[in-house]
């Protein structure tokens, strides 16, 4: 009887054997699966009058290859993984949005200024004049349609944020209730449910990809999960969820909230880690404000030095220059939410060339105010406004502050979306200037007149002013008004150094010459005389300089869609790097965990052929015990 005995339990066991390889066979492509083993052991022995014996084997439990550092490690890279692969695909979606060449910005800037040209060479042409305005209503719309393509992206962002919160939720709850089944049966005896194990295991590498997550296990195999540090997305059997949606005091940002108990608390981006929900909020929050930002500066840059050159001209009909595009509206501040005071603030263009492509935040402090750069966290201390800070002027609209109030102001969010050419006519084109050069009758004639035109609205611009160069080179001016630089050399005579074709700005206008001065040369610069706008292209030359002019950050005005440019390919290259790096580190941990926990078909094919000869050296053995007692019965009962 021992015998038939260990004869059965070893064919129950390496059928059971065969069982488990079978069912690793069947799941070797399923997502999640861990290989399963059958661990046998031994039956025991039974002593008799000549020694021990044993009673054969058992199935002791089926496990599954498993490694909990190397799952967790896997579960964590993918989750970077996912969000620096995400990010850097939004990115290549917000690079197609500034091309490069003829269908660029920097092209639609470039023509618009460039168009002056042919102004300066005929004033009184109007098919010129048309091709300039024509020019800028082209730089408007492309930027019009950037800032539309900019408003497309933050909306389809969060809606793919709304479904990564969506599925997050989900598998919070898919989660509680693989909990509360593996709490009811008891998960961490010494039977595991394995299949239910990778459940849990494949829900929480699931859950890393949307947002990134720590776990503690429980002694019944339930986990309880934390995201963004410490917020309990999952404890036991209950689960909890986080809400998504746009910043209450900036739109243009995402915000994300954990809710438990129906009560919300707000969720810093900074603590999310990994997941594409990360991604999404960090290319929102950070990329397109950014981004958006830069484009706002160039806009409003743009439309305030045309506009300021532009006012400083003649228009055909002899009128004084109006504005070439509409002046984009002060920038509204955005009281945060919880604020006590009434204050109402705006703020506006004062210097477009000291302008930084950052939003800012007024905070009123006690005893005072302060003006912070969001963009890297500079804080500039005002005792009042109105304050100029970064070529802005902030100002107070309305009502007062009160300590620990704060005002976010974002002065380039609305400029590139709402601009538009203000010019209806090409008669209202301020082309000519309203002063003029005459060199003096008895000039040697080394030197010759390249270009005069207003550059500032000094109330001084049209008086009377002489330069009379002296035989060291240098030259005086007689008839200066207040507000002009020192002279170079203190005299007597006080004179300014001169360079052929360095511009001589004086009085609020700009005189460049060319050549070499004789001794007593003289130039005299007044009013231009009404009747001549038609051949006067002073202003349209002022216009053409405008190229050069130092704007964004010391680089011209017409560079400055390099600058916009330069930055967004840096971001793209930034994330494509990341993308791929962490996209290695994650493939990586995940083969050392599917090393381990993965199914190996030649493996499982040598196990199935070592398990099949067991079980039928087993059937053998099973039936010579089985005639060996037949013939013992038969002898017997004889």
């Amino acid at each position: 009887m021992s015998a038939l005995n260990i004869g059965a339990r070893a064919l129950t066991a390496n059928l059971a054997a065969l069982q488990v390889v079978g069912n690793n066979i069947a799941n070797v492509n399923t997502p999640g699966y861990s290989r399963q083993n059958v661990q046998l052991q031994s039956s025991g022995y039974q002593q008799m009058g000549n020694g021990f014996f044993g009673k054969g084997v058992e199935i002791g439990t089926v496990e599954r290859s498993h490694n909990a550092f190397l799952t967790s490690e896997a579960q964590k890279a993918g989750s970077v993984a996912a969000a620096d692969a995400l990010r850097y695909a939004r990115l290549q979606q917000l690079e197609s949005a500034f091309p490069t060449g003829s269908a660029g910005l920097g092209a639609a800037l470039n023509d618009m200024l460039n168009a002056w040209t042919d102004v300066s060479s005929a004033p009184g042409n109007l098919t010129a004049r048309v091709v300039v305005v024509a020019k800028g209503e082209e730089l408007a719309s492309r930027l019009r349609n950037t800032a539309g393509q900019i408003d497309s992206l933050q909306k389809t962002t969060l809606a793919q944020a709304e479904g990564a919160v969506s599925t997050i939720n989900a598998l919070a709850q898919d989660l509680a209730k693989i909990n509360n089944k593996l709490a009811e049966i008891g998960g961490g005896g010494t039977h595991t449910p394995n299949d239910l194990l990778d459940q849990r295991d494949k829900i929480l590498t699931d859950l890393n990809k949307y947002v990134q997550t720590t776990s503690i296990q429980a002694d019944n195999g339930s986990v309880s999960v934390f995201v963004a540090g410490s917020q309990p997305l999952v404890l036991g059997a209950r689960a909890n969820a986080l809400a998504v949606g746009r910043d209450s005091t900036d739109t243009s940002r995402l915000a994300l909230s954990f809710v438990q108990g129906g009560v919300k608390t707000p969720l810093q981006q900074e603590s999310l880690g990994g997941g594409e929900l990360a991604g999404l909020m960090r290319f929102m929050n950070n990329d397109l404000v950014d981004v958006q930002n830069q484009l706002g500066r160039m806009a409003l840059a743009t439309a305030f030095t045309v506009n300021s050159q532009h006012q400083l001209g003649i228009d055909l009909q002899g009128n004084p220059g109006g504005n070439f595009f509409v002046p984009p509206a002060a920038a509204k501040g955005l009281p945060v939410l919880g604020n006590n005071g009434t204050a109402e603030v705006s703020a506006s263009v004062a210097d477009p060339t000291a302008l930084v492509a950052s939003d800012y935040e007024l905070r009123f402090e006690t005893g005072g105010m302060s003006v912070v750069r969001l963009s890297d966290g500079t804080s500039t201390p005002v005792t009042a406004l109105p304050a100029q800070v970064d070529g802005l002027t902030f100002n107070l609209d309305n009502g007062a502050g009160q300590p620990g109030d704060r005002i976010l102001i974002r002065p380039y969010e609305a400029a590139a979306r709402n601009l538009q050419v203000a010019i209806g006519s090409p008669d209202k084109l301020a082309a000519a200037s309203p002063v003029m050069v005459t060199p003096g009758t008895g000039n040697s004639g080394g030197l010759s007149v390249e270009s005069l035109y207003a550059s500032s609205g000094s109330a001084n611009l049209t008086d009377p002013v002489t330069i009379t160069f002296l035989a060291d080179g240098s030259f005086t001016a007689t008839g200066l008004g207040p507000g002009n630089p020192a002279p170079d050399n203190p005299g007597p005579p006080a004179s300014y150094n001169f360079k052929p074709g360095e511009s001589i700005t004086l009085n609020g206008w700009s005189l460049t010459l060319r050549g070499n001065p004789g001794t007593g040369d003289t130039f005299s610069v007044g009013a231009a005389p009404g009747g001549g706008v038609a051949q006067n292209a002073g202003n349209a030359t002022g216009m053409l300089a405008l190229r050069d002019m130092p704007t964004f950050d010391g680089v011209s005005l017409s560079d400055g869609y390099v600058t916009l440019f330069s930055d967004i390919g840096t971001r793209v290259q930034g994330a494509k790097f990341a993308a791929s790096f962490s996209g290695n580190i994650a493939t990586t941990a995940e083969s050392a965990r599917a090393n381990v926990a993965g199914v190996n078909l030649d493996e499982e094919a040598a196990r199935l052929l070592q398990y099949q000869q067991a079980y039928q050296a087993s059937a053998k053995f099973l039936q010579i015990v089985q005639g060996t007692f037949d013939n013992l019965l038969q002898t017997v009962g004889r």
